[in-house]
């Protein structure tokens, strides 16, 4: 697509308020961030939409919207200005000098296998690193990590905006947990055997549809009836072990827990459901920090040597 020339007088610092423009899709959203006023920010869109020849950012109802052109320059002006920030940096980084503290969004599954490990990965370069891991949340991942309230995001989930950077770390496929005596272990475990029974399921959103029952639709033209919605899969694998309830989990959840130890049996489940991609996600104006890069570094590393276990 051919756009005007963009003119050449423009510099990081009006590069620096554009980024913040199109993430907050706000004028006034910026100056709150940058603590100035919104007509400050207004004279920066002028000079923005001129150097561009594009408005940037238009009405829509009672909202301002990216135009296209704008949502095209998204990642590329994200990239000028992390290779801007690594320019800066000439010296090596002493971590055992450092104390940064991180904010990691992940469920209970990755937290539960990959936290101690991880924990032990960081302190052994910068004994003076925190880590801190929130729980995922009803709120959208992609504006955690554009405000910075969570540095870095593992999960699975397609809903990421794409500006935001994904690097795959792992897959895990579903597997069936019951108690110890249940009855479908008694013969063929079939689609028919496998809805007969109620079913549990972990949604930090309170759904019950997932990928598996999509597959028993299409495929067989059955639904499987969800009983119970649970805020984690722990909890699910406690609350099933003394029902008749079915629990269809990531296979990485046995990485972190002897299921055995608790009167569960897992079992394949009946269905072909594609395997969950789990990746760590980040703001590209972290792509160049020498720390945060590290960081992703570590837990590249932690979950290969404890998948390789």
């Amino acid at each position: 697509m051919e756009h005007g020339s963009v003119k050449q007088d423009y510099d990081l610092n009006l590069l620096y308020v554009l980024a913040l423009l199109l993430e907050e899709q706000s004028v006034i959203g910026v100056a709150r961030r940058m603590k100035v006023s919104s007509a400050t920010i207004s004279r920066f869109l002028a000079r923005i939409r001129e150097a561009f020849s594009d408005p940037i950012l238009v009405l829509s109802g009672r909202r301002m919207v990216l135009t296209p052109r704008a949502m095209e320059l998204q990642a590329q002006v994200a990239t000028v200005l992390a290779n801007a920030r690594a320019l800066s940096r000439q010296e090596e980084v002493d971590f055992t000098k450092l104390t940064p503290s991180f904010t990691i969004r992940a469920n209970d599954v990755v937290t539960s296998v990959f936290s101690g490990p991880l924990m032990q990965e960081l302190t052994r370069t910068c004994p003076g690193c925190h880590l801190r891991f929130a729980p995922e949340s009803e709120g959208h991942d992609s504006e955690a990590l554009r405000k910075g309230t969570v540095d870095l995001f593992i999960g699975a989930t397609r809903e990421l905006q794409q500006d935001i950077r994904r690097q795959k770390l792992f897959s895990t496929k579903f597997r069936g947990v019951v108690r110890n005596g249940h009855p479908i272990l008694d013969g063929e475990i079939t689609p028919e055997a496998f809805t007969r029974y109620n079913h549990v399921v972990v949604s930090r959103k309170g759904r019950r549809r997932g990928p598996i029952d999509v597959a028993l639709d299409q495929g067989y033209g059955l639904e499987r009836n969800i009983a119970l919605v649970m805020p984690s899969h722990y909890a699910a694998l406690h609350g099933i072990t003394h029902t008749d309830l079915i629990f269809s989990m990531p296979d990485i959840v046995e990485s972190g827990l002897s299921i055995a130890a608790v009167g569960l049996i897992a079992f394949e489940i009946p269905v072909m459901v594609e395997p969950l991609e789990v990746f760590q996600a980040w703001h590209p104006r972290l792509d160049t920090d020498p720390v945060h890069r590290w960081l992703r570094t570590a837990i590249t590393n932690v979950v290969r040597r404890r998948l390789e276990r």
